[in-house]
């Protein structure tokens, strides 16, 4: 395996570039027991939740908001 170094990396597009971040994170994500959160990270979450659950249809799915992202709008 050869080393990835920051020159590698900005030699990538920038097309280039998020997808390997999306790769590297989608590798993290995987293993979400590695990731330790901070007990203000949880209340953060359980924040974000609750204000779901007390209105399911305000925001944007994930996929529209990659989408929306990616085509610039």
């Amino acid at each position: 395996m050869s080393t990835l170094t920051r020159s590698n990396v900005l030699s990538l597009s920038v097309p280039e570039r998020i997808q390997l971040v999306e790769d590297i994170w989608d590798t993290v994500a995987e293993v979400p027991e590695a990731v330790s959160l901070t007990d203000e990270q949880k209340a953060e979450i359980d924040h974000r939740l609750d204000a779901y659950h007390q209105n399911p249809d305000e925001g944007s799915p994930w996929g529209m908001v990659r989408e929306r992202i990616r085509s610039g709008r």
